[in-house]
């Protein structure tokens, strides 16, 4: 279980979106990572106590239903499945990115066509073919990824790269306040931290799903700030972009270009694994909200090999708003993309923490007791939590990089809730 939400959580949000926080906030962009850490605690620490307590396949939309109402848990459900649905734009965008460092010549929609064909296929082996690619695209990455980790401290610590932590402008070039400008590239990192409490239907007891939650939110705080240490000490934050991911340039700066291509090959298989387990989430969360009653009823129908071709197909619209974002404004697709997924996923943590507010007003403590999971703050955490996210997506109105997110927000809920009513008005009928 905390495999399935460290899985999730790494990809392009570190591997290529980490360049775009360092170019808003500099070698501060550490701060950045830690606030963001701290905000995705109280969601894991929200949503691992109701997951204790529930478990439950449905997660989030069902503490929303049972906590708030029905509208909750609709937004909830479809602005996460809109979020992930995205979010596979983006991770086939960056594996583009990535094939240019061996193929410059090829446009990157050539590679997103032939990926997304590649996903495709892979999403209709049955479950057992599926998780054979899943589990080494994951290995890969997260093994490497530490490994990165280790080399960098070494590089800095052994004297081979001069440390860049106050170079060009200092800590803070940017000014203090541009840490917490560039928080929202630290939460669509942490996306995926929800993928404990999505699985929790599954645990073999609730000892496990407090083991998975601490587990799951130790080893990507770990990674996600010690990646970005490495990043921003070896590498000028100035040469930061989403041209090539940050990971493959901090090698070539020290001089390593064998290393800088192993790199790029382990990055652009962990997009991949990114967006194949994503694609995976995606069209079984729209089996699910069909079955509900939802979605249209064909997404619910399962094919021979138990696959439901309908939500599959539905979950790979990502990829063809992702190619038409890149052929009309390549420059900025990437970008587009992450902030338009950030906003959704946001939904889902935002009615999670109120969810969890009202849920630690009727849960006895005996209940929390034999959960084995307790939040230090309780519902004053969460409250923290939604406030800090709900200024965070604010916040993006004034940074370049980010803009769309605060853009998309007001879509997001005026879409969902009309969608919301009138599927409702249609169950009445």
């Amino acid at each position: 279980m905390a495999m399935v939400a460290v899985g999730g959580s790494i990809g392009t949000g570190l591997l290529l979106g980490s360049g775009a926080a360092m170019e808003v906030a500099g070698p501060a962009v550490i701060v950045t990572y830690v606030l963001a850490g701290l905000i995705s605690w109280t969601v894991a620490m929200a949503l691992g106590e109701m997951s204790a307590v529930h478990p439950a396949a449905g997660s989030f939309g069902v503490y929303a239903e049972l906590y708030l109402n029905r509208w909750a848990g609709f937004i909830a459900r479809y602005g996460y499945w809109f979020s992930v649905v995205i979010a596979i734009g983006s991770e086939v965008v960056a594996a583009a990115t990535y094939m240019r460092q061996w193929y410059p010549g090829v446009p990157p929609v050539i590679w997103m066509v032939i990926f997304g064909v590649f996903l495709l296929a892979i999403n209709l082996f049955s479950v057992g073919h599926y998780g054979t690619f899943e589990y080494w695209f994951a290995m890969i990455k997260v093994a490497t990824i530490l490994v990165f980790i280790l080399m960098g401290a070494a590089l800095l610590f052994g004297g081979k790269v001069h440390p860049q932590y106050v170079a060009n402008g200092g800590f803070a070039p940017k000014g203090w306040s541009s840490p917490l400008m560039a928080i929202s590239f630290g939460l669509y990192s942490f996306l995926g931290i929800e993928m404990v409490a999505i699985s929790s239907g599954e645990a073999r007891s609730r000892g496990d799903v407090a083991r998975a939650t601490r587990i799951a939110f130790g080893t990507l705080a770990f990674i996600y700030v010690g990646a970005i240490a490495v990043l921003v000490g070896a590498m000028p934050w100035n040469r930061a972009g989403v041209t090539e991911s940050p990971f493959v340039t901090v090698f070539k700066v020290a001089g390593i270009p064998a290393a800088g291509l192993i790199m790029n090959f382990v990055v652009l298989t962990a997009a991949l694994s990114g967006a194949n387990a994503s694609l995976y989430v995606t069209s079984r969360m729209l089996f699910s909200i069909a079955r509900s009653g939802y979605a249209p009823r064909r997404m619910g129908v399962l094919n021979q090999n138990g696959v439901p071709m309908g939500a599959l197909l539905a979950s790979m619209l990502g990829i063809v708003g992702a190619i038409v974002l890149q052929l009309y404004i390549p420059g900025k697709a990437y970008l587009y993309i992450i902030n338009a997924a950030l906003v959704g996923g946001m939904i889902a943590w935002l009615v999670s923490l109120l969810a969890h507010v009202r849920f630690r007003k009727v849960v006895s403590r005996e209940q929390l007791a034999e959960a084995g999971l307790r939040s230090p703050l309780g519902a004053v955490g969460s409250i923290f939590g939604f406030v800090a996210i709900v200024a965070t997506i604010a916040s993006t109105w004034w940074v370049q990089q980010s803009k769309v997110a605060a853009q998309s927000a007001v879509f997001y809920m005026l879409i969902l809730t009309a969608a919301y009513f009138l599927v409702r008005n249609k169950a009445k009928a």
